[in-house]
């Protein structure tokens, strides 16, 4: 008994395979997204947020960086992966589907390399 369709055994064509991947990362990205979150807003609310020094130091001090990369780097990643779902979803054209793709996977580098930048710079500076 085979759970294939009868046009896919005859096309000889099956699963891409890559979708279960896909959506386990999707998973895996949200959950490791809820700690850095609830840390990083936690965080956020006790510091008073008109003081640009202070709250250039406490980025720069401690294991800060290394959290909000961290955090950067996975919302990036997270919303890249949803992103790419949308799209392959919901745009049909042969030409507009894999353009908006790579336009949608160069802007997620972009605003992951800005905000790893952002960060780094911060923390190494001295206040």
């Amino acid at each position: 008994m085979s759970l294939r369709t009868p046009l896919g055994s005859v096309l000889g064509q099956g699963t891409a395979k890559s979708g279960v991947h896909h959506w386990w990362m999707q998973r895996v990205s949200a959950v490791a997204l809820v700690p850095l979150t609830v840390w990083l807003l936690c965080s956020l609310l006790r510091l008073p947020l008109g003081n640009f020094v202070l709250v250039a130091h406490w980025m720069s001090t401690g294991w800060r960086p290394l959290w909000l990369v961290l955090t950067v780097l996975v919302m990036a990643w997270h919303s890249a992966l949803g992103v790419q779902v949308v799209i392959e979803d919901y745009v049909h054209g042969k030409l507009a589907k894999p353009l908006l793709l790579m336009a949608a996977n160069f802007f997620h580098v972009v605003v992951a390399a800005t905000g790893v930048f952002a960060v780094l710079r911060m923390a190494l500076r001295s206040y």
